[in-house]
């Protein structure tokens, strides 16, 4: 059985951000949603006028959302989370057309395994730092991101 969006979103959430707080899943959460309703871009092409799968999904973009990880077996999947009241809450917060204003339109979020972020990601220039919250680090669209 396919998951319905909302389970999709809350088991993204407790995977990819469910030790950064309430906040920290918040604003992962904003983040697939800004995907999801980008207006140009390569997010605008793949959300295909809003399919949450569709970004979810995406190749090489969440390393939740596959179960192989550099050839080996991926534990920490969505398939393997049990999200519970909070996830799915921030679920429908999201769905509901809800953001953390402190994300904004940023795009992307990485944890750098460090305690300072660097001033662009992804690699190709296209978002410049913004904030960081908890310990991820958020990139908003520079201009250069609508020809990507």
């Amino acid at each position: 059985m396919a998951y319905s969006d909302r389970e999709l979103i809350a088991r993204i959430i407790e995977c990819e951000a469910g030790g950064e707080g309430e906040n920290g899943m918040k604003a992962v959460a904003s983040v697939i949603m800004n995907r999801v309703y980008s207006s140009n871009g390569e997010y605008s092409r793949i959300s295909q006028g809003g399919s949450i799968r569709n970004i979810i999904f995406q190749p090489r973009q969440f390393d939740c959302a596959v179960e192989e990880l550099f050839g080996k077996y991926n534990p920490q999947n969505i398939y393997n989370m049990n999200p519970t009241d909070i996830h799915y809450n921030i679920a429908d917060w999201v769905i509901a057309g809800n953001r953390l204003n402190e994300i904004g339109e940023c795009l992307w979020y990485l944890n750098p395994f460090k305690p300072s972020c660097s001033n662009t990601f992804p690699p190709n220039g296209s978002g410049t730092f913004h904030t960081r919250l908890g310990e991820h680090c958020f990139y908003r669209p520079t201009a250069s991101y609508a020809d990507t």
